[in-house]
């Protein structure tokens, strides 16, 4: 069947009208009862959500606002992960679902419509009811176990409350409200370097985007009397590696086009100060041929002519030290401090694109851009979703630190691998004394990384079996401040969302607490059920990750570094690469279990430049040959089709002829499709 786009937009919203003819059955009865009830429609609790059902629970998904999708669809389309070997399962999928729309087998990099649009899929397609605008104000709790929530309509406060119950409940908001309210232990802000052994926690005064030496603090420079320019702190420096309660520094992920026929202007917001930006202005006085990228912000490009802005720099989009209340502040606190954020980042791109002080190279460019007609059209064209990147952290079970992170500490309960840096933005800023003359500087910002990816324990999902024994929390969980960092990427708590769903529905069946579920079994699930629906695991041979399964047949072969991280299960993955002047060949060996279709793909890194290869795929139901053409995309999968394959070896060989240049093998991917019921 062809789809116009009137056909698929009519059969979007059936699906829609079919998803909120569930939330209006479950809105209108005063208590629902349901298996597992997601608190939180952050990429975390959909995927939580979309598997709990999928593993045949009656599932509730609550948000306490009208958006969906979290921070993937609030504005982070350009995917923060460090690895993408650690990236697994529904999250996985979500990815390649992503790369679907822009025609290509995966992509991480994507439009925030784009996101929405594959998460509303999921909740249809799994027929997930979903209430919006209900947050949580008080539990009913026996002994260890959360019986209900009771929720309060966000927009109406004052009317009737609803009451939720559950076997078993999953936190995937980012503030961890629900974890709090069951009286569960959490921290806010940073630990001491003492309490965990570490190195990288506590207060850091660090160079990572910092002021350079001698940019003055005060109003009318050189004065102490005239006070503190605006965002100055006037408390003292504590100690290197002491704790306290400071937050890293939130900010939007900001999207925004220079397409002129999808812009609209960016004006002077209302409530705009320019003297908040003094220090900013004393910095291009320093610094006036910086360019604006990777200077004073990451201006990174998405699809179809959009941004992706994040903070980078001394001064950016960051309004660091202004959040400090948020992750214990009521309803109406929150909402100030999200709406003091949205003004000084609105206030920030009309500053670069018009004031006089602003290089005129970088306001040319800025005044180009705008916000997208086609994005938060029911939020002023403006993110709704405020970059909290971290608020609470649960002591659970296990506390994650920088001894996991590092390799000194291996889990044996693994749920889901990370990869990124341990990142913390920074958390003040203050006056600083240095050779006697007094400056400002930013505190807080660490940027550690060089390390492998690393497991995330199943039990820092858990709370303390004291505590709680029916709440998993995978947004929230238990690390300490300098291990979070490295762990907050959207698509690990993708990961962690679907591990806590598969935990609770095997603490339902088996009549037990999250803390005694079978985590052998959990594991199991995950490896061998991946997508949740019965669909095979992919099989993925790469020279890094099972070496074994990759044999040189003919020519001479030589390790080379990647430049960045690919396939690979180590930090910087190595490809084969041939000599080049003679014929070569090598060998991807698989053992298929299922017999279907599967597509077959090559990963080639666009840091080595490799000729048109041939391919030639040996199975159970015989041989079949083709070309393998080579992309200039970067870092991409080349398909080589769908093949009917049976069960036993399968072997993949690849190979040029004599002078046609070096054949690289990174890896080989056998993704299965289209199982067949009865094998599925």
């Amino acid at each position: 069947m062809v789809f116009t786009n009137k056909l698929r937009r009519r059969w979007w919203l059936c699906g829609m009208l079919a998803s909120q003819l569930f939330a209006v059955r479950v809105l209108s009865q005063p208590v629902t009862e349901v298996d597992v009830c997601v608190y939180g429609a952050t990429s975390s609790g959909i995927t939580a959500a979309y598997t709990a059902k999928r593993l045949g629970k009656r599932v509730l998904l609550v948000e306490p606002s009208r958006h969906l999708g979290g921070l993937s669809s609030g504005g982070l389309g350009y995917t923060d992960i460090g690895n993408k070997y650690v990236v697994t399962g529904l999250a996985r999928n979500f990815y390649r679902r992503v790369g679907q729309h822009y025609g290509k087998f995966e992509q991480w990099i994507f439009e925030p419509h784009v996101a929405r649009q594959i998460f509303e899929a999921y909740l249809r397609e799994a027929r997930v009811p979903i209430l919006f605008s209900l947050r949580i104000v008080g539990t009913q709790k026996h002994s260890t176990r959360v019986e209900a929530i009771t929720l309060e309509d966000a927009l109406r406060p004052s009317a009737p409350k609803r009451i939720v119950k559950a076997k078993v409940f999953i936190d995937c908001t980012y503030e961890g409200d629900l974890m709090a309210q069951a009286g569960v232990s959490y921290i806010v802000g940073r630990e001491a370097n003492l309490q965990y052994g570490e190195t990288f926690n506590g207060v850091q005064l660090q160079e990572h985007h910092q002021f350079p030496d001698g940019v003055d603090p005060y109003r009318v420079p050189g004065d102490p009397q005239s006070g503190l320019l605006w965002g100055v702190k006037s408390e003292a420096l504590s100690p290197s590696g002491s704790g306290d309660k400071k937050v890293q520094a939130y900010n939007f992920r900001i999207c925004l086009t220079d397409d002129p026929v999808n812009r609209i202007q960016v004006t002077r917001p209302e409530g705009y100060d320019s003297t908040r930006f003094e220090l900013l202005a004393r910095l291009f006085a320093t610094q006036p041929d910086k360019p604006l990228n990777y200077h004073f912000l990451k201006w990174d490009l998405l699809p179809n002519r959009k941004t992706d802005i994040n903070n980078y720099g001394p001064f950016s989009t960051d309004l660091i030290g202004m959040n400090h209340d948020y992750p214990e502040a009521d309803y109406a606190t929150r909402a100030r401090i999200a709406a003091e954020h949205k003004l000084y980042n609105q206030s920030l791109l009309y500053f670069l694109g018009h004031d006089a002080r602003v290089p005129a190279h970088i306001r040319r460019y800025v005044v180009e851009w705008g916000f997208p007609k086609d994005e938060y059209r029911e939020h002023g064209h403006w993110s709704p979703q405020l970059y909290i990147r971290e608020a609470r952290r649960m002591i659970g079970e296990y506390i994650m630190t920088e001894h996991n992170c590092l390799g000194r500490e291996v889990v044996p309960d693994v749920v889901g691998m990370a990869a990124y840096t341990m990142d913390s933005h920074n958390c003040q800023r203050l006056v600083i004394e240095k050779n006697g003359k007094k400056m400002v500087k930013n505190e807080g910002d660490v940027q550690i990384g060089g390390f492998p990816p690393y497991p995330i324990a199943y039990r820092s999902l858990t709370p303390k079996r004291s505590e709680c024994t029916n709440l998993l929390v995978p947004v929230c969980l238990s690390a300490s401040h300098i291990a979070y960092g490295s762990i907050r990427m959207e698509p690990v708590f993708m990961v962690l969302g679907q591990a806590a769903a598969v935990a609770a529905v095997l603490a339902i069946e088996q009549q037990n607490s999250v803390q005694a579920v079978d985590v052998a079994q959990l594991q199991k699930i995950l490896r061998q059920n991946p997508l949740a629906d019965g669909t095979p695991a992919d099989l993925l041979i790469d020279n890094d990750i099972n070496p074994d399964q990759v044999r040189p047949v003919a020519g001479d072969w030589t390790k080379q570094r990647g430049t960045i991280a690919q396939m690979g299960g180590t930090y910087a993955a190595t490809t084969l690469v041939s000599e080049g002047t003679t014929a070569a060949a090598i060998e991807f060996r698989t053992q298929v279990s299922h017999k279907g279709n599967y597509r077959l793909y090559l990963y080639y890194p666009a840091s080595i430049k490799a000729p048109d290869a041939q391919y030639v795929l040996t199975h159970a139901g015989g041989r079949q040959s083709g070309k393998v053409k080579r992309t200039d995309r970067q870092d991409d999968w080349i398909g080589l089709g769908t093949f009917v394959l049976s069960p036993g070896t399968t072997t993949l060989e690849i190979r040029t002829d004599a002078g046609c240049g070096p054949l690289l093998a990174d890896a080989a991917l056998f993704v299965p499709v289209q199982m067949r019921a009865a094998e599925r």
